[in-house]
C-alpha cells in the first residue's frame, strides 16, 4: 500500500507534550492526516497503551500504522462520542487535533484547496460529501453567497463578490478556481492577492466541510469524553477555529459568560494549561504551513 507524502506535523513535540502520555493510557488523534502526531503518541506508549485515530479524508487510510494498539476510524472527528463508546471506551486520557488542511490537501491539484493551481471547484475533505464548493458556487442565493464569504472569509466585499458571482454565473457555470479568480478580479487588489485569495478560498471551504459546527461538537464531546485530569491539545490555523477553542476551553461557552452560583463561583469542564504556543522561527522556515499554527491546551477538571 502506498503511503501518501504529507509534510512534517506541526509543533509535534509541544502539542504531544501537552498530552502529558500516561504509558498505559487511552489517547484519541482525531486529525490522523500523515500519521506524524500518532507516531508520536505511539512511541510514547507502553504494550498496553491504546491510540484511536480519526480522519474522514480517504487518502489518510493509506497511511494507517501497523501497529495492535492502533485504531483508524475513517469518520469525521465530529462523531467522536458514537464511535469511541461503539469501540468500548467511556473514557480517554488525552485527545489531540491539529485542525485546518493537510499539507498533502493543499498539495494535490484536483482536490481544490490550494490557490496555487487552478482545478475544479471541490473542497470536500469527505470526498463521498455531496456539497463541494462549486455548488456553494453556483447554486446559493446570493444572499447566502454574501454570508459565507462575510462570515467565514471575513471579507469586506462580500456583498459585491456575491452580487458578482450571481451575474456572471447566469452566463454558464463557474466550474474551475481560474474562472472564479477572473470573475472576482476586480475585488483583488494585486497587492494583497494572495491574501483575500485566500480568505475566498477559506470561506468556501468552511462551508463545504460545515467546519465550524463541526468543531463545536467536537470540543464538547471532548469534554464530555475526557477521564478527570485528562489533558486536550487542540492547534487552530485561523481566528474563527481559535476564537472558539479560547471560549470553551476558558468557559465550556462559545458566546456569553458561564453563569455563577449564589457564591459567585463559576464552574467550568476545562482548565485551560499556560498560555498558547506558536511555532518557533525555525519551524516556520522549515515547514510554512506551520506560520498561523496556535497550539491550546487544556485539563478536564
Amino acid at each position: 500500500m502506498k503511503v501518501m507524502e504529507y509534510h512534517n506535523p506541526v509543533l509535534l513535540k509541544e502539542t504531544v507534550d501537552g498530552l502529558q502520555i500516561k504509558p498505559e493510557g487511552i489517547y484519541v488523534d482525531v486529525t490522523f492526516g500523515g500519521g506524524g502526531h500518532s507516531k508520536e503518541i505511539l512511541s510514547r506508549l507502553g504494550s498496553n497503551g491504546k491510540l484511536i485515530a480519526f480522519d474522514q479524508d480517504s487518502d489518510a487510510t493509506q497511511n494507517a500504522l501497523d501497529d495492535p494498539r492502533f485504531l483508524l476510524i475513517p469518520e469525521n472527528f465530529r462523531h467522536l462520542k458514537r464511535f469511541l463508546r461503539f469501540y468500548g471506551h467511556k473514557q480517554v486520557d488525552g485527545i489531540l487535533a491539529d485542525f485546518g488542511v493537510s499539507s498533502h490537501q493543499f498539495d494535490v491539484a484536483e482536490r481544490g484547496f490550494s490557490t496555487r493551481f487552478n482545478a475544479q471547484l471541490d473542497m470536500r475533505m469527505n470526498q463521498q460529501d455531496e456539497l463541494s464548493a462549486y455548488r456553494v458556487i453556483n447554486e446559493y442565493t446570493e444572499e447566502d453567497l454574501r454570508q459565507v464569504l462575510k462570515e467565514f472569509g471575513e471579507l469586506r466585499a462580500a456583498s459585491g463578490m456575491a452580487r458578482q458571482i450571481v451575474a456572471k454565473r447566469d452566463e454558464g457555470p463557474i466550474k474551475d478556481s481560474k474562472t472564479l479568480k477572473r470573475i472576482l478580479s476586480r475585488f483583488i487588489p494585486r497587492a494583497i492577492e494572495n491574501k483575500i485569495l485566500a480568505q475566498i478560498f477559506q470561506a468556501l471551504r468552511i462551508e463545504v466541510n460545515d467546519e465550524l459546527e463541526a468543531l463545536k461538537e467536537f470540543l464538547i464531546q471532548s469534554e464530555q469524553m475526557l477521564a478527570i485530569d485528562g489533558r486536550l491539545s487542540v492547534i487552530s490555523y485561523h481566528s474563527l477555529e481559535d476564537r472558539l477553542v479560547k471560549r470553551y476551553m476558558r468557559s465550556g461557552l462559545f458566546e456569553g459568560e458561564p453563569e455563577k452560583d449564589v457564591f459567585g463561583r463559576v464552574e467550568v469542564p476545562l482548565k485551560p494549561v499556560g498560555k498558547f504556543i506558536i511555532p518557533s522561527a525555525e519551524e516556520i522556515k522549515k515547514n510554512n504551513r506551520a506560520r498561523s499554527a496556535k497550539l491550546r491546551i487544556a485539563t478536564k477538571l
